[in-house]
């Protein structure tokens, strides 16, 4: 079955053009069953590459699913054209009386500053709690992750002298997990942050439980079972190309940099990367909209009761 998405939506026709199917919105209204509800709470400057990724992968799954796309009512992009921002998404305070059988809640470039000294945190406390009420599952990506576990079990982020950057490899920690149905036991993932959590603290708190782990970068993927969320903290929904876009814009600023770990072949910037998660990514958040559909109430107001 396909994702339904606005026709001149970008994302539509990348997507078409990769093979993965895709769904006018008024040709899905006519079909009589109920589509997933999924929400992606965009806070990252390229909202169209985001959108993208996110599209991508809970769109390769068997059943439709209806995408809304959401933002901060108050924060104004400087990345993405005023444009394409009105046209496609919608403000938290516009939604916020909707309910929703998934949300996704991606990173932000925002990891050096404390929580409370980000100008949406009051609102994005808000979301938090919402889902409590209106989301049957939440799915927090890197710095959405992170602040998702400081709001509800004040586990504190670290920042770390140089930027964890590169594909490093984890072990599969759960494989009896229905999230990691289908995994490996060894996978490589790509990371970038400067920021990282403790195993202890989250070992510390009640509820949580580390599905996916690295040696190298620490903690991976994050089970939250009382608020019925994963938090993941590093990118399996990458592009091929991401990591060379980023390591590509700080050399041309100046920037300190590395090379990114384990990316390139010979880890040679000329050369071309390989994409080595692709299949992780997919399993990853098929296994998630698949628990979502099994788990769901078929009455949309009954999310939360």
């Amino acid at each position: 079955m396909p994702i339904t998405l606005p026709s001149n939506l970008p994302a539509y026709q990348v997507l078409e053009r990769e093979g993965v199917m895709v769904m006018e919105e008024a040709v899905a209204a006519r079909q009589d069953i109920r589509p997933l509800r999924i929400g992606l709470l965009n806070l990252m400057p390229k909202k169209i590459q985001t959108e993208t990724q996110f599209a991508r992968l809970i769109g390769a799954t068997p059943l439709q699913i209806n995408l809304s796309l959401i933002r901060m009512s108050e924060h104004e992009t400087k990345n993405t054209a005023a444009e394409h921002m009105a046209e496609f998404y919608r403000p938290f305070s516009e939604v916020k009386e909707e309910r929703f059988d998934g949300l996704i809640i991606t990173g932000a470039p925002i990891e050096h500053l404390p929580y409370s000294e980000v100008t949406y945190w009051d609102e994005l406390t808000e979301v938090f709690n919402w889902t409590q009420t209106h989301v049957h599952q939440t799915f927090g990506v890197c710095w959405g992750g992170m602040a998702m576990l400081w709001h509800f079990h004040r586990i504190p982020k670290h920042i770390l002298e140089r930027k964890a950057f590169g594909c490093f490899r984890h072990r599969n920690l759960a494989p009896a997990s229905p999230y990691l149905r289908g995994f490996s036991d060894d996978l490589l993932i790509p990371v970038s942050r400067w920021t990282e959590l403790n195993q202890h603290d989250i070992n510390a708190a009640a509820g949580l439980r580390t599905l996916i782990a690295s040696e190298d970068v620490g903690p991976c993927l994050v089970e939250d079972r009382d608020h019925r969320a994963l938090m993941i903290f590093n990118h399996l929904e990458y592009d091929s190309t991401t990591l060379k876009e980023e390591y590509d814009r700080d050399i041309a600023a100046k920037k300190t940099i590395n090379v990114p770990l384990n990316y390139y072949p010979d880890d040679d910037p000329l050369k071309t990367p390989l994409n080595r998660w692709r299949s992780h990514a997919h399993l990853l958040y098929g296994n998630w909209i698949n628990e979502i559909y099994q788990t769901t109430p078929y009455d949309l107001a009954q999310i939360g009761q």
